[in-house]
């Protein structure tokens, strides 16, 4: 029975972890959220109950109010950076691994082919740089850890882009969706299923490996919202706009996606196309509203 600790469990990729947890009878877990478990507190971590006990600790908590962090940075860099960093070092005294999940917001965007676990991180926001500080602190203090950077996350849990066009949708006759940002919309429990599937494969892997995960295929936000609009059943006008049209405090990046072969070709990953998995969403979105 693997042994496993998932924080941030409230969140969205918490949240699917734990619905699919009864999927995987060899794994045992321990959800926490801020409430039972404050990774910001190193000391906390290391009298967490059983602690010494754990084989994987998957951290899911973040701080992902991307455009609120531009004017948070303390708090953003102390959840992103800081605590991860925590993280990192009590994995390494208790020889667990690490899993963490970390964001395409840490390049710039301005690459020509997508980007590879290799490629040299540039990021340009404030939230982009305290999760590139989470994967800095894992890099110099894990012993035994994956970075797995994903893109666009949603589900059906909390709030996301899916959720929003699809309340928007409905409350208006027409939005306006940036379409000049390219990456790739991916479904949480896809991500979840994938990170359980990872783990007896890469329990007793020594080093900090990274590893690129988004659903296939690629989008821009404005593909992506008509794509909602069409599978909801909502009748909405979805207008193209560029990104000069629509200022946000953070910088984003407008091209983000990822070459995916090391996670497929390493870890036997297989990884559905964006617009099945979006389907799947909203199916279990319109069951449990």
């Amino acid at each position: 029975m693997i042994q496993i600790l998932v924080t941030g469990s409230n969140g969205q990729l918490g949240n699917e972890i734990r619905q699919l947890a009864p999927q995987f009878p060899g794994c045992s877990f321990v959800f926490t959220d801020v409430s039972e478990l404050d990774i910001s507190d190193i000391q906390a971590i290391r009298n967490f109950p059983d602690i010494e006990k754990i084989q994987c600790i998957i951290n899911c908590a973040a701080y992902t109010a991307v455009d609120k962090a531009e004017t948070d940075q303390d708090k953003a860099m102390l959840i992103n950076g800081t605590a991860t960093g925590n993280l990192a070092m009590v994995s390494r005294e208790t020889g667990a691994l690490l899993i963490h999940v970390s964001t395409d917001y840490v390049f710039d965007g301005k690459n020509y082919r997508p980007y590879r676990e290799n490629d040299i991180p540039n990021p340009l926001s404030v939230y982009a740089r305290s999760k590139y500080q989470g994967e800095t602190e894992i890099m110099s203090k894990a012993s035994k850890a994956l970075i797995i950077r994903t893109s666009w996350l949603y589900s059906s849990f909390g709030h996301n882009f899916v959720k929003t066009i699809m309340k928007y949708g409905k409350e208006r006759g027409k939005l306006n969706v940036v379409f000049d940002q390219i990456g790739a919309p991916t479904y949480a429990a896809d991500l979840a299923r994938a990170i359980l599937d990872i783990i007896p494969k890469t329990l007793d892997k020594p080093g900090v490996s990274v590893y690129h995960y988004a659903n296939e295929g690629v989008a821009s936000w404005y593909d992506f919202a008509k794509a909602i609009i069409e599978l909801s059943g909502i009748s909405c006008e979805i207008n193209p706009i560029e990104t000069k049209d629509y200022p946000l405090p953070a910088q984003r990046p407008f091209y983000s996606v990822f070459a995916k072969e090391k996670i497929r070709n390493e870890l036997g990953i297989k990884i559905p196309y964006w617009k099945d998995s979006l389907e799947q969403c909203i199916v279990k979105i319109n069951e449990t509203n």
